[in-house]
């Protein structure tokens, strides 16, 4: 019995010592194995008396369950070290800058406008601009466009919802109207430009 207890410390002591899983194995081996400690032992009940069986047997059963418990135990341990010393390595901070290739660039139709825009700039030119939603006023009847002109039917032009006031808005056609407001808002001479997006139906092969 004194034998079962020493061994049993021993082997518990190595599990617990295990710094990674290949030791916890080769621990697992010494003692479980086909020719380990434990192994052994238990070979050793067949040639012994029923008494004897009684006695040793339950002591034996013990050992191996004790072992092979720990050994699950420290198993776990070990898979957990493992797994956070690699979370730990693969971490990626999230708050870090970007790097330097994914920064974005201009636009080429931004870069063309800004281009334009200062070449007329450096000839006395002011660049103006309105609002994308537009008075059917302003967009159409204030640009001599009569009532009944094809540009006003709705297969060329975005209405918007008749306002409370009765006006009509509509998603402007052209940049034009920037001219009225700032002719309607300045004194001559008035040098500008006024780019911008417009908002025409033009999918047909001629534009």
């Amino acid at each position: 019995m004194t034998d079962i207890t020493k061994l049993q410390s021993d082997l518990l002591a190595k599990i617990a010592g295990a710094s990674d899983e290949a030791a916890l194995e080769a621990v697992r081996v010494a003692a479980l194995g086909k020719k380990g400690s434990v192994s052994e032992l238990m070979k050793t009940l067949g040639g012994m008396s029923p008494e004897e069986r009684k006695t040793q047997g339950p002591l034996l059963n013990s050992l191996r369950d004790a072992v092979t418990d720990a050994i699950a135990v420290r198993k776990a341990a070990l898979g957990d070290v493992a797994l956070n010393a690699r979370l730990a390595s693969e971490k990626i901070d999230v708050s870090l800058p970007p790097r330097p290739e994914s920064q974005g660039s201009v636009h080429p139709i931004s870069q063309v406008l800004e281009e334009i825009t200062a070449i007329f700039a450096d000839m006395g030119f002011a660049m103006a601009e309105g609002p994308d939603i537009e008075f059917d006023d302003y967009n159409f009847t204030k640009l001599n466009i009569p009532p009944d002109h094809p540009a006003r039917q709705m297969q060329d032009t975005f209405y918007v919802a008749q306002q409370a006031d009765g006006s009509s808005h509509v998603l402007r056609t052209h940049t034009s109207p920037v001219q009225v407001r700032t002719m309607l808002n300045g004194k001559p001479p008035i040098r500008i430009i006024s780019p911008g997006r417009t908002y025409r139906n033009d999918s047909d092969a001629t534009h």
